[in-house]
């Protein structure tokens, strides 16, 4: 079958998948409906607002880095949102007798129907309007607009068909429930990037970039445009060719990625045996791991936190941002050493409803405890993997915050109440895991079953006030040090901290062991939920 006649089909199975997913649900037909009204209401504003840039100098540099940022987000996005395209999955169409060819041209015509590519012309077309002058710029942005287009639309398919076996495999479902985090952190990045646009007299700032972006597709497309308005049409030739070029790599990636895909077995249905791994499951660090309960609990549990997908993004979640929250406001000239202890404190908010993570495989830790001994083992066991990476890390993150700032000095008295504070926050975590425990549904983005919002609230909420009272001889132990006039001994909040730190986590698990080993089959009921 040719192109000329697949395209009809794809392009009317992507309307037939886009129909049908709207019926399954009300919530999902308001949910696209109010996306899509404010993607295209955004889009209309955006359009209006290159267009008038009209005249400016830099109205060119700036067309060309948004050109640039939304190609990128044309690459990642099939990464960590798989499942918004069920085209994006060639291997869906693996058993019709479908040649590569004519499936690239189909699909890469379906690919231009969609809100994406709607908002993308968008943004070319208010681009091109912004730096168009004279017949000639005219003439080139014919081409540059459909071209530029179609180079963003090639390469999320050649991404993603390059990556159709990771995207659905389990990697893949762990890259979707780290997309919040890539929204995070990447707001940050804009954050601090208006920031320092804000103070360095606004986008002239941002020409050294737009110079070189410029020469890359598909923003290259949209510096032929403005070359062809300064009448040098050699290099607005040059930049065009650039991208047409680009469209022809990432075609043929595309195709080579659909010929693989269609030709070869998935490595999944494949029997993989590995003669060298170790029967008992320790290998590598984890044989440098105690022995019995306690070793055994703790590798346990650094495996739930690298690869169960929730787990890991919780993980992940709180590492970043606790790096980041310090180091932006460092960077900024705002911050002040202290916010290293937001990092502790984000660490420690990963010993809450340590069962949760369990779901219904909790029975097999049911089954071991007999006493609050056996309860008092397992939650220090689940304490002690966590110190294995919050310990190292609050240090890293005071340090580097200390660094930045220039404050070495206080360096010893923020460990010490960073390390007094994730104590406590070790204890509360112990106490609510074993009296608030709620479920993690495994199957969907909620992070709390239907009806346990409260439970949860309550947990993370009563921990944290609960945590931060401990932590009060401390932070008014250094106060008054402070307002004493005694900077000389701020250092000894350092072993003061360690060990209150350690004392008031001892005293957290030694209250909750008892209060767990008998709540055993409530804890269990609530882990199943959902």
């Amino acid at each position: 079958m040719n192109t000329s006649a697949l395209t009809p089909i794809v392009v009317r199975l992507k309307l037939s998948l886009l129909k049908n997913g709207l019926r399954q649900s009300g919530g999902r037909r308001a949910a696209f409906i109010t996306s899509a009204v404010l993607a295209l209401l955004f889009a209309a504003l955006q359009l209006l607002g290159l267009v008038m840039l009209r005249g400016n100098p830099d109205a060119a540099t700036l067309a060309v880095l948004a050109v640039a940022l939304v190609a990128v987000g044309w690459a990642v996005v099939p990464l960590f949102f798989p499942s918004g395209d069920e085209t994006l999955d060639p291997t869906r169409l693996v058993m019709l007798p479908l040649r590569p060819r004519p499936l690239v041209g189909a699909l890469l015509v379906a690919s231009l129907v969609g809100i994406g590519p709607l908002f993308t012309l968008c943004l070319v077309l208010g681009s091109v309007l912004a730096v168009a002058y004279g017949t000639g710029a005219v003439l080139v942005a014919v081409l540059a607009v459909p071209l530029a287009l179609l180079v963003c639309v090639a390469l999320a398919r050649a991404v993603a068909a390059a990556n159709t076996r990771l995207l659905t495999s389990r990697k893949g479902r762990d890259l979707a429930v780290l997309s919040g985090l890539i929204v995070a952190v990447g707001m940050q990045f804009v954050n601090f990037g208006m920031r320092r646009l804000g103070d360095s007299g606004g986008l002239s700032a941002l020409r050294p970039a737009g110079d070189v972006v410029r020469w890359l597709p598909p923003a290259s497309a949209i510096g032929a445009v403005d070359a062809a308005s300064e009448g040098a049409y050699g290099r607005a030739g040059v930049q065009l060719l650039i991208s047409l070029a680009t469209l022809g790599l990432l075609l043929y990636a595309w195709q080579r990625s659909l010929v693989k895909l269609m030709t070869t077995p998935d490595g999944s249905t494949l029997a993989a045996a590995d003669a060298s791994r170790d029967k008992s499951g320790r290998r590598g660090l984890g044989s440098l791991l105690p022995e019995g309960r306690t070793g055994t609990v703790m590798l346990r549990t650094l495996r739930y936190a690298w690869r169960d997908p929730k787990t890991k993004a919780a993980w992940i979640t709180s590492l970043a941002i606790g790096l980041i929250v310090p180091v932006f406001n460092a960077l900024q000239g705002a911050g002040t050493v202290y916010l290293a202890c937001f990092a502790t404190g984000m660490l420690g908010m990963q010993m809450y409803n340590q069962f949760g993570q369990d779901t219904s495989a909790f029975w097999m830790v049911l089954l071991t405890i007999t006493s609050a001994r056996d309860a008092y083992l397992e939650l220090r066991a689940r304490a002690l993997a966590l110190l294995l990476v919050t310990l190292p890390y609050t240090v890293l993150v005071a340090s580097v915050t200390a660094g930045m700032l220039g404050a070495w000095e206080a360096l010893p008295e923020v460990v010490g109440l960073a390390l007094s504070l994730l104590g406590a926050m070790l204890a509360t975590g112990a106490v609510a895991s074993a009296t608030l425990a709620y479920s993690i549904p495994q199957d969907s983005r909620r992070n709390v079953a239907p009806g346990q919002g409260g439970i949860a609230f309550l947990s993370m909420l009563g921990g944290v006030v609960v945590g931060t009272l401990l932590c009060a001889p401390m932070i008014a132990l250094a106060i008054w040090l402070h307002t004493a006039g005694q900077q000389g001994a701020l250092w000894l909040l350092l072993p003061l901290g360690v060990g209150y730190g350690g004392l008031v986590c001892w005293v957290g698990l030694r209250v909750a062991a008892p209060r767990m080993a008998g709540r055993l089959p409530e804890i269990l009921a609530a882990v199943s939920t959902g």
